[in-house]
């Protein structure tokens, strides 16, 4: 996500805080945030594949590999 989004999104924000947003403001800030909030999880996601564990048993474990691809996520 651009900078211009995120700033976007802090506009909306502070405006509807100090007066309001019209109905086609609030679509947008919705669609913003979701968008914001898809592209976080879409990070966090690669940062979990670039992690791996080492286990007790000496095996190591990638939590990409282990947690990614479960539904719900």
């Amino acid at each position: 996500m651009d900078q211009q989004k995120i700033d976007r999104i802090n506009e909306l924000y502070r405006k509807s805080k100090a007066e309001g947003l019209s109905p086609e403001e609030k679509k947008e800030q919705a669609v913003l945030r979701r968008e914001y909030i898809d592209a976080f999880r879409q990070n966090v996601r690669a940062q979990l594949n670039n992690i791996d564990i080492v286990e007790k048993d000496g095996s190591i474990t990638n939590l990409g590999e282990k947690y990614g691809n479960q539904k719900g996520n």
